[in-house]
């Protein structure tokens, strides 16, 4: 239930492969192309080096978010006229195609969608530099009553001024602005991803004024001031990140999933002091590609949640998704019953460990996690025990709808205009509900998303097939199918299933009764409702995903008690 992160600044060894079949001059050097994704068009650097070994090396640059910084892709190799190359840290991959004619790669960058990319040599134009704009701009406009914050960034380099954009209130950061200008007093800039348009005047050194226009809604007036002169960040506060010496083992591990081809999970295992065995935890974490520690927002939830657990009895298991960051596999092409899978081959290795319990190893899911658990549950005859933290219990078609109205409402979304495209929603949920096939449910969908349609949804018509490919994705196309209720129903070991009584993800009120009544026959089933959390289990206000990053907790310390004290009074 995450938005989708392009790029991190996780850095990781580098693993190097390569059978040349290209002459050095075709393909050594920078080599340049552009991302057409749902935030606006992303350049990409992409710059392939060889050591005195002849062994081949290469680092990707995302100049429009972050300018200068070198991310290492993890394996690269030319064969056969076709470039391959993965980066695990962000669980990204390229495949392209020479063109002899045109002197250029033409392939599909993937990182939880699909993007066409062609490769040019070279690097891009440097921005034209604006003189007097650098710094952070911050300023909000009032939507049916709910202040949105917006922030300009704006960074000037030998590249150029370099401006991007956060809104923080719906969770967006580093979105690429286009048409930045500065003529005299008067600034422009455009959004992509926000479909937005600012129009403004200096009206001293740090105050810009103008209007922020949004397509499909009233334009508002807005107040920029500059508070910082530069744009370097701030670490957030995160008091409940553990720190050395943390009082337990902590061991880097890798294991197969020998059911699917080229899966070889890398996380980390937790073990309490003393002799053991010990009960064990293997955390789940939640959709889109995921590091070990959930990381999100500044946050490392199962970090604490980890560090939390095994100083209470209990060793934990975590681990970086398939294909990202340690871990290898295609996410891209993966649905929540092989993320299942991959579930199961963490409880076999810990079956191996004989500072393990065999009796007592169980799953811990949050959000999508929590959809993921029971899957390995039902399949699953070692498995002790499940905890759902936000699990889903509606079918996922219900959920979307709900989780779009509350998060609307908190990001200052009428009722009416959500009144007004629901039904563009609905019609497309069903279309890929029902589809039988990956070309039925593409035709059904590009059908709906006539221009009126993705008007409605805010989507600009140069991104509708993104937006098709997004919905008829293997992993979307499985989670309109999946309904929670038929794996719980069939649970029959030990179930603690919470949810945040703010959480606007998956609705507590609703999720809850849908788990309650299919965990009926089960003996041991514990549903609760906890007051005052969010998605994530910090203590919140609203919910809204805006708080996430303001909010110093990580994980209510109430809410890691109980699921301590559960565990471990049955284990």
């Amino acid at each position: 239930m995450k938005m989708i992160k392009f790029f991190t600044t996780t850095l990781f060894l580098l693993v190097i492969s390569a059978a040349l079949a290209l002459g050095n001059e075709e393909f050594f050097g920078d080599w340049t192309g552009e991302l057409a994704t749902p935030q606006g068009n992303l350049p990409l650097i992409v710059t392939i080096m060889e050591d005195e070994t002849g062994a081949l090396s290469a680092v990707l640059e995302s100049p429009a978010q972050a300018p200068g910084q070198k991310i290492p892709i993890t394996s690269i190799s030319i064969e056969e006229n076709t470039l391959s190359f993965s980066i695990q840290a962000i669980g990204a991959s390229y495949v392209g195609t020479w063109d002899a004619a045109e002197k250029h790669w033409v392939g599909t960058f993937k990182q939880g969608i699909e993007f066409p990319l062609i490769l040019k040599r070279g690097v891009p134009e440097p921005n034209p530099i604006i003189e007097g704009m650098d710094g952070v701009w911050e300023g909000s406009v009032s939507r049916n009553n709910v202040e949105l914050r917006l922030v300009l960034r704006v960074e000037t380099t030998d590249q150029g001024t370099n401006p991007t954009f956060d809104a923080p209130d719906f969770g967006a950061f580093g979105l690429p602005v286009s048409n930045f200008s500065k003529d005299g007093e008067k600034v422009q800039f455009s959004v992509p991803a926000a479909t937005g348009q600012f129009d403004g005047t200096l009206t001293d050194e740090n105050t810009l004024f103008g209007t922020w226009a949004v397509a499909g809604q009233d334009d508002a007036e807005i107040t920029f001031a500059r508070t910082k002169m530069t744009t370097e960040r701030q670490e957030p506060d995160r008091p409940q990140t553990p720190k050395e010496p943390f009082g337990y083992t902590v061991e880097e591990v890798s294991f197969e999933n020998k059911t699917a081809e080229g899966v070889k999970l890398a996380g980390t295992l937790t073990l309490p002091e003393g002799e053991g065995p010990f009960p064990a935890a293997i955390l789940i974490s939640g959709s889109g590609p995921q590091d070990r520690d959930e990381s999100i927002m500044g946050h490392k939830p199962f970090l604490v949640l980890s560090d939390y657990l095994t100083k209470n009895g209990i060793a934990v298991l975590r681990y970086d998704d398939r294909g990202f960051g340690g871990s290898t596999g295609d996410f891209t092409a993966a649905t929540s019953e092989d993320f299942a899978s991959d579930a199961n081959a963490a409880v076999t290795y810990l079956m191996t460990r004989p500072e393990i319990n065999n009796n007592a190893i169980g799953l811990v899911g949050h959000s999508e996690g929590g959809l993921i658990a029971p899957i390995s549950a039902v399949n699953n005859k070692d498995i002790g025990y499940i905890v759902l933290l936000a699990g889903p219990g509606t079918n996922l078609d219900h959920l979307i709808l709900s989780q779009r109205r509350l998060m609307g409402a908190s990001q200052g979304v009428s009722k009416e205009d959500l009144d007004r495209t629901e039904p563009v929603f609905v019609k497309i949920l069903s279309a890929v509900k029902t589809s039988t096939s990956k070309d039925e449910a593409i035709a059904q969908v590009t059908r709906l998303l006539t221009p009126k349609a993705l008007e409605a949804l805010g989507v600009p018509e140069n991104q509708k097939d993104q937006v098709v490919k997004s919905f008829t994705s293997p992993w979307y196309r499985y989670f309109m199918k999946h309904k929670p209720v038929a794996y719980l129903s069939q649970v029959k070991v030990p179930v603690l299933a919470i949810n945040g009584s703010l959480d606007q993800q998956v609705p507590a009120v609703e999720n809850l009764a849908a788990i309650r009544a299919a965990l009926a026959n089960n003996t041991d089933a514990t549903v609760l409702e906890l007051e005052g959390l969010n998605h994530l289990f910090q203590t919140a206000e609203t919910g809204a995903i805006g708080e996430y990053f303001d909010i110093p907790e990580t994980f209510a310390p109430s809410a890691l008690e109980l699921v301590a004290n559960w565990i471990n009074a049955r284990f």
